[in-house]
């Protein structure tokens, strides 16, 4: 054999089909694929006329709860509602501030004076203490002794004494306090010297007695002109008060703070109080007999 049938043998007829160039392994992939679908145009935006209302059904809770607070449907009755809670909220506040100017005194005051306020109290506590074992001790007498008539005479010569001193009827003596007030300005009102008269009363005081006039359970204070009137007797400055009681419970009543003696004082009025162990009251009033008042026991 030659050596160019040599060649031919070992040489294929036919070479085999070379791969394309830019054939890859997702060739295949790619010819699988469906074809691509177009995108279609986008649609036409709708005009305002167009656009759909949304159903009341959608919205949320919330949303409806803003719709049914807003904008606020008021009837009638809710305004005179509204009206009359206002009305309420206002008398509370001024109660309220009124109280706190009251109180404003005591907050401002001093550690002794608070000191003094509660000894008046707790002097006036013992004082009604000792008043009510008096009355206890009478009724026992009452009870006790063998001839109660004379028992009972007694006791009521001595009420009607103590009830003459109440009344005006009767002068009066023993330990107290005078009061002078003078009042250049013309400052001094009548409510003034009405607040020092309870105020004296509430310390305790049994007897009082302002200027030339008897001040009783009926008393009544106005102003007049340059002056006041006690029960229409007209008194001028100095007003001079003349008080029966306990001197230890009297004066602390009149200079506790925001008391008598400082508000005549923010009047630019002055004020002098003097202890004594004996002050007359010897001013009298005429007893009337009342036009409708009569004696349930007649």
């Amino acid at each position: 054999m030659s050596e160019h049938e040599s060649d031919e043998t070992t040489r294929p007829a036919v070479s085999p089909p070379r791969p394309a160039p830019d054939a890859s392994p997702l060739a295949g992939l790619r010819r699988e694929l469906p074809a691509e679908v177009p995108a279609e145009a986008p649609a036409k935006a709708p005009t305002p006329a167009e656009e759909p209302v949304p159903e009341p059904s959608g919205l949320t809770g919330r949303q409806r709860l803003v719709n049914g607070l807003w904008p606020p449907r008021v009837t009638r009755a809710q305004l005179i509602v509204a009206l009359l809670l206002f009305g309420l909220g206002f008398g509370l506040a001024v109660q309220v501030a009124s109280n706190s100017d009251g109180d404003s005194a005591l907050r401002g005051a001093r550690q002794e004076d608070l000191v003094r306020i509660l000894d008046e109290l707790d002097d006036r506590t013992e004082r009604l203490e000792d008043e009510k074992q008096g009355l206890e001790k009478q009724r026992d007498e009452l009870e006790n002794s063998s001839d109660q008539a004379e028992e009972a005479r007694k006791q009521t010569i001595e009420k009607e004494r103590q009830l003459g001193v109440l009344a005006g009827t009767v002068a009066a003596q023993g330990p107290g306090i005078t009061m002078t007030i003078e009042d250049t300005k013309g400052t001094v009102e009548a409510d003034m010297l009405l607040d020092a008269v309870q105020e004296l009363r509430a310390a305790g005081a049994e007897a009082i007695q302002v200027n030339d006039v008897r001040v009783v359970a009926g008393t009544y204070l106005t102003d007049s002109g340059n002056g006041v009137a006690v029960d229409g007797n007209k008194i001028t400055t100095p007003y001079r008060f003349k008080v029966i009681g306990k001197p230890q419970d009297l004066e602390p009543a009149l200079n506790i703070p925001g008391g008598v003696v400082q508000t005549l004082e923010k009047e630019q009025a002055t004020v002098t109080v003097e202890r004594s162990t004996k002050i007359v009251v010897d001013a009298l009033r005429v007893v009337k007999r009342p036009d409708y008042a009569r004696s349930s026991s007649q």
